[in-house]
């Protein structure tokens, strides 16, 4: 089964980004081989609306679910739709959340834990 991962790198011992929309990378993991493939977010740098295009981008890759640190409700709701299980409040490295994952220690969320507006760089 494949899930995503959030990530500030393009490795599995990189640090899980906090955020969905904006995080650096996206870790696209199989858990029944740990391959995986690093995905840079081409939503980084987003105006606006970039939990929703991250969203229906990660749906593409055809995941069964999130692991990250924070999601709001736009980013929620397209990954509801999409049938792709959320799991929010994780920190730590990629490769523990992929094994916290596998051995069922990561439970998904009922809701978005954050506001539409956050991770949004501030205003110059």
């Amino acid at each position: 089964m494949k899930i995503c991962i959030t990530s500030q790198g393009a490795t599995l011992d990189a640090a899980i980004d906090p955020r969905f929309g904006r995080c650096q990378y996206f870790i696209i993991a199989d858990t029944d081989t740990s391959e995986f493939e690093a995905i840079q977010n081409p939503n980084i740098e987003s105006m606006g609306g970039a939990g929703i295009q991250s969203g229906q981008f990660v749906a593409t890759k055809q995941v069964k679910a999130v692991i990250t640190g924070n999601v709001g409700p736009n980013a929620f709701q397209t990954l509801q739709a999409a049938n792709v299980d959320v799991i929010i409040g994780v920190s730590g490295t990629v490769e523990e959340a992929l094994e916290n994952y596998k051995k069922g220690d990561l439970k998904s969320t009922e809701g978005p834990s954050v506001n539409s507006k956050f991770g949004v760089p501030p205003a110059n």
